[in-house]
């Protein structure tokens, strides 16, 4: 049996929120011992936990669990190397999603009985090495200040947006819908709830993490999906959500999947931290499965998103073309709201790709140390601007197609009035405040002149 007690530092700085992932490795040569090929080993772990050194230990989980060692000895097998060490593969042991006492206690016991062959073949043990990853302190001062920053940011800018559409007669176009959901699951995953995690044993918080994250994914996909679509659809086609089903119906789907695949983990690790999907042949293989096939997705979405922005561009110039037959000023005004038009697409585009990227690697990233000598880590730098990417990226949407606050009459139609608003936004409208905005009603493949 070994134990041994883990002190959580949360009371002197901020570093417990997030995952605490220990791995052991613990298997010596010994002549006559040798490890057999595939051997299982039985493990009785418990975990307690006690906030003073005075008080008693409370146990927070117990359970039996079996590993499959994956060992190699690189040296001959002779008496001169007994008591070296077999080269083995780290085993995943315990994950919990918030630390909130001050110690933790440890138990590890390796019960032997041979009838039942339990714990028989593994070698013999010489120690016991734990591997703890961590969420660090100046990281976690640097997440929770993003979050507490932006998450009235973010708030303030969709009461103004929402608050500009419903001063508009009409009713709201799908878009404007749209972009409403993406500032709402912004705003979701921004709240920053990983503040109570300190003082209070929450630890379904790496699942509710996860769920934020799922349900700001697919609102994210499908947004750019409706986003590209309105621009290209006919006027008679657009606004209408029942034309996405094709598009949207397998980003849900595909979300819906992410979450079972979580539960199957996550959902398990709220009654027991030492289970890891990643025990089992099988779960190792659907596991496995699980990210190449999220990854192939996730690049036939982003090559999917770069064929509808090609299209987008390709009806653009063919708008142009009608440039030349209009007056000198509202040419210049056109060209200008075309040009702010493309950089944005071009952003939307970047924006996708980070995004792909970040999903890939994180996937990949989070299963890197069931993988042996194969391994990808994500910088923090890159996580939180991702992050930060993100906010900027809805932030700028709402307020790009937010409806103009000025009253245009219908003297802007004339070469004057479009000498006046050379310099109006994006959404501005050259007809009516509670018409449809102008780039709107230009870029349709049938726009209405």
């Amino acid at each position: 049996m070994a134990g041994a007690i883990i002190e959580n530092m949360s009371t002197k700085k901020l570093v417990i929120v997030g995952v605490i992932l220990l791995l052991f490795q613990a298997f010596a040569f010994m002549v006559g011992g040798l490890i057999a090929d595939g051997a299982l080993v039985h493990i009785d772990v418990g975990l307690a936990y006690r906030d003073d050194m005075n008080s008693e230990w409370t146990e927070m989980a117990h359970s039996l669990e079996q590993r499959k060692l994956s060992c190699n000895f690189t040296a001959t097998k002779t008496h001169e190397n007994e008591g070296r060490h077999y080269e083995c593969d780290l085993l995943p042991f315990m994950e919990v999603g918030s630390v909130a006492h001050k110690y933790y206690l440890l138990n590890i016991r390796l019960p032997v009985n041979e009838r039942k062959k339990i714990n028989v073949g593994i070698g013999e043990i010489k120690d016991i090495r734990l591997v703890g990853i961590h969420q660090n302190g100046g990281f976690t001062k640097v997440w929770f200040a993003m979050k507490t920053f932006l998450t009235p940011s973010i708030l303030i800018i969709m009461i103004w947006y929402w608050r500009r559409i419903t001063l508009m007669s009409r009713p709201p176009v799908l878009l404007e819908k749209v972009i409403l959901a993406l500032g709402i699951s912004m705003t979701f995953i921004n709240i920053p709830v990983e503040w109570f995690s300190v003082g209070f044993n929450w630890t379904w918080m790496l699942l509710f993490g996860d769920i934020r994250q799922g349900i700001f994914y697919s609102m994210l996909l499908s947004f750019w999906i409706i986003f590209c679509g309105e621009h290209l659809m006919d006027q008679t086609e657009r606004n209408r959500f029942s034309i996405y089903w094709k598009q949207v119906g397998p980003i849900v789907f595909g979300s819906f999947c992410l979450f079972i695949f979580d539960m199957c983990e996550r959902g398990v690790q709220l009654k027991n931290p030492f289970y890891s999907i990643w025990a089992s042949d099988i779960g190792t293989e659907l596991a496995m499965a699980f990210i190449i096939v999220a990854g192939i997705c996730a690049c036939l979405y982003f090559l999917f998103l770069c064929f509808m922005v090609f299209q987008v561009f390709r009806n653009i110039s063919g708008k142009r073309m009608s440039l030349p037959a209009m007056t000198k000023a509202r040419q210049l005004h056109y060209e200008g709201l075309i040009f702010r038009f493309k950089f944005l697409m071009l952003v939307t585009l970047a924006c996708a790709a980070l995004t792909v990227i970040f999903f890939i690697i994180s996937q990949v990233n989070e299963g890197h140390w069931h993988w042996g000598e194969h391994t990808v880590q994500v910088n923090s730098a890159f996580f939180t601007g991702i992050y930060g990417m993100w906010n900027l990226y809805v932030f700028a949407i709402m307020f790009l197609y937010a409806p103009s606050h000025k009253h245009y009459g219908d003297e802007q139609s004339s070469d004057a009035g479009v000498n006046i608003g050379e310099d109006m936004q994006l959404t501005t409208t050259i007809t009516h405040v509670d018409g449809p905005t102008e780039i709107y009603k230009m870029i349709g493949k049938e726009a209405q002149e």
